[in-house]
């Protein structure tokens, strides 16, 4: 029975993609450059704002769930090594099938898992980006704040779900730092890897052309990890169409058909 709600509230239920019958899906965005058969041309060079910087803004999605599974895909063996802590903590929900992955009781996904789940929209102007998702969970958003101020130190701020996040520019990357994030959160769907409230996470933003963008991740958490780990995935532009509004206002009434075991609590981090 905890595999079979496992499957069903983990990964079947939200799966799922928007309503097809919904408005705006093939609506042509103003400023996009087209080929001669008016298909958006996604080799274009890149935009760049008054400021001289590129323009991120627009709707991008991996086009794959791999990275929303395994936060790790595509890396060497032995790139990400866990401390006794997470191990115990990974062993823990991997043995319960991953039923208590927190997104499938409408919580959420947690940074930067978030990333790669549906598509992402970046709203881009000078003193903050705001980073728009649909998921499941609900129209979730990130304010990345570039008008100077700094992280907010641990004594300052209570741990939230999507953390804190200040953002600069480096060249023509723009670099996104986070922290502040709740510990016992998860990086990964499948390998269900964890991490602690010690967590930084670094996001660098590279627009290629017009409908490509490289988004490199480095995850630095001493309690989890013995040392930082890097993957970079690529991330594709969709144009001429906009975010569906989704919830999961069903899924605790799916739940409902459903037992499961009371979880047992996950050991804190060391600190904690």
């Amino acid at each position: 029975m905890r595999a079979l709600c496992a499957a069903v509230a983990a990964f079947t239920a939200l799966l799922v993609t928007g309503s097809a019958g919904a408005q705006w899906l093939n609506q042509p965005s103003p400023g996009t450059p087209r080929l001669p058969d008016g298909k958006p041309n996604l080799s274009a060079p890149v935009a760049r704002t008054a400021d001289g910087h590129p323009d991120l803004s627009g709707i991008w999605s991996a086009g794959t769930l791999d990275y929303y599974m395994d936060l790790a895909t595509g890396l060497k063996p032995g790139e990400v090594q866990l401390t006794p802590w997470a191990a115990a903590v990974r062993k823990q929900r991997m043995d319960r099938d991953h039923v208590d992955d927190p997104y499938a009781y409408c919580l959420p996904l947690g940074v930067p898992r978030i990333n790669f789940r549906s598509e992402m929209k970046i709203v881009q102007t000078p003193t903050i980006t705001l980073l728009l998702y649909e998921t499941y969970v609900g129209m979730m958003f990130r304010q990345v704040f570039t008008d100077g101020r700094p992280l907010p130190e641990a004594s300052e701020s209570a741990p939230t779900w999507l953390g804190y996040s200040v953002g600069r520019w480096d060249g023509d990357t723009f670099v996104v730092e986070t922290t502040g994030l709740r510990d016992g959160g998860w990086l990964s769907t499948r390998e269900a890897y964890p991490h602690s409230d010690a967590l930084h996470v670094t996001e660098r933003l590279q627009r290629r052309d017009f409908g490509h963008l490289d988004l490199t991740v480095t995850i630095r958490d001493p309690k989890a990890y013995v040392r930082p780990w890097t993957n970079t995935i690529a991330m594709t532009l969709r144009p001429d169409t906009e975010l569906l509004e989704a919830f999961c206002d069903n899924q605790l009434a799916i739940l409902q058909h459903f037992r499961n075991d009371p979880p047992p609590p996950e050991p804190p981090s060391p600190g904690n």
